[in-house]
């Protein structure tokens, strides 16, 4: 057995063409070959411009602006007002509706939540070291007028009056009417291409006056609040009232192998916390911020805010290539090498679905041992490439086999 795996280990193996004269394994082979060609060259050099070197890793830089006035709670809103943070970034909030509550001290008072109902002292102790309180739970069992009732509420030791965040207040519907201006610059380091989102042939007076329309006006960069709304399909009331996020996307996918000039962006938008959207504890978005003043004899205090906001993200994604030989030689070779499985195909065929699989084995396999050239040879010393005398067809593999027991001695 040892031997016959080292035999078998320095054997040789060299192909032998066979020609099928077969319709049936003829068309298999030149359809897998025309797909295998379409393939390539439909999807992998047309669609995926695989011929191309490319570069994801986009360096970009965003400037936003929001302009509207709105109403809120008898107050006119400007952008000072309802945008936070101010600075412009990529990502940024316009207030919806506020809940404010006004002169906070320092001090210890009782909550305003039913949750913090009590009758004695022992009811606040389980909510001693809880962190969704206004302050720090005391332990302390507090009588509390709310409205026309005496009701007993836990103690908190923070800042007093407890904040009531239940009161019904009109969001700022106004922000339907509101524009958002977007200023970005993109760079692909790889190919040193620097793009911005204002076309070069856009005056100052287009941009100032257009409207992003994805049809009419794709490369305005200014946006209306309710397009946006409308291209996300949300409902303004709902989303004022509770809040939410929403995501401008801003893809660059540029072809350099054209002119630069059609290096230009495409506009996307979504709704971010879709998944939370009906969810009954997380479900819209709002935080809180406070400002903080000081009395003459020098105690701070502060106005406390709760606000509901729509978030927007503008993420920016970015794709560029440009043609490169290496790629283009290695999907070549891909391509041609490809191609031969369909001979692959057609031999598993041949060998095993059609009927004559015997006698195309026996024709395309050939075992050859060096006793057996040198036998063939001392029986036709005149023509030394002639292997016929000694041929016969294995019985086991059906290959065709030279065994020195059938030549002459």
């Amino acid at each position: 057995m040892m031997w016959g795996c080292v035999t078998d280990f320095f054997t040789y193996e060299t192909t032998k063409s066979v020609v099928v004269k077969s319709w049936t394994v003829g068309i298999i082979n030149r359809v897998v070959q025309v797909f295998i060609f379409s393939y390539f060259v439909g999807w992998v050099f047309i669609h995926e411009k695989a011929y191309q070197v490319t570069e994801n890793s986009v360096e970009s830089s965003v400037m936003t602006k929001v302009k509207g006035f709105g109403y809120h709670n008898n107050y006119v809103m400007d952008v000072a007002d309802y945008v936070i943070p101010q600075q412009g970034a990529a990502i940024f909030c316009i207030l919806t509706k506020v809940i404010i509550t006004e002169n906070q001290f320092q001090g210890k008072c009782p909550e305003y939540s039913k949750k913090y109902s009590c009758v004695e002292d022992e009811d606040c102790v389980q909510h001693i070291d809880k962190i969704l309180s206004n302050g720090v739970i005391t332990g302390v069992c507090l009588n509390s007028t709310i409205g026309d009732k005496i009701v007993g509420r836990c103690e908190s030791e923070g800042w007093c009056p407890a904040e009531n965040d239940h009161v019904e207040i009109t969001p700022m519907l106004d922000v339907i009417n509101f524009t958002i201006f977007i200023k970005n610059s993109v760079r692909f380091p790889l190919f040193d291409v620097t793009r911005g989102n204002f076309l070069s042939t856009m005056s100052r007076e287009e941009i100032m006056n257009c409207n992003y329309h994805p049809v009419d006006s794709p490369f305005c960069p200014i946006f209306n609040v309710g397009d946006i709304l409308n291209y996300t399909n949300q409902d303004l009331a709902t989303l004022a009232n509770k809040g939410g996020e929403i995501g401008i996307n801003i893809q660059w996918k540029c072809n350099l192998d054209y002119d630069i000039e059609n290096c230009v962006p495409r506009y996307s938008f979504t709704r971010l916390d879709k998944p939370f959207e009906k969810n009954a504890i997380s479900n819209g978005y709002n935080f809180r911020f406070a400002k903080y003043y000081m009395t003459e004899n020098g105690t701070e205090f502060r106005t406390l805010h709760k606000a509901y906001a729509i978030r927007f993200d503008v993420m920016v994604t970015g794709k560029a290539g440009k043609f490169d030989t290496i790629p283009t030689l290695i999907n070549v070779v891909a391509a041609f090498t490809s191609i031969g499985l369909g001979t692959v195909l057609c031999d598993i065929i041949l060998l095993n679905c059609l009927k004559g699989a015997k006698q195309y084995k026996a024709r395309k396999f050939e075992e050859v041992s060096d006793a057996q050239i040198e036998a063939s040879l001392a029986q036709s010393p005149v023509s030394q490439l002639s292997l016929k005398g000694g041929i016969k067809s294995s019985y086991d593999s059906g290959a065709i086999s030279l065994a020195t027991s059938d030549q002459a001695m």
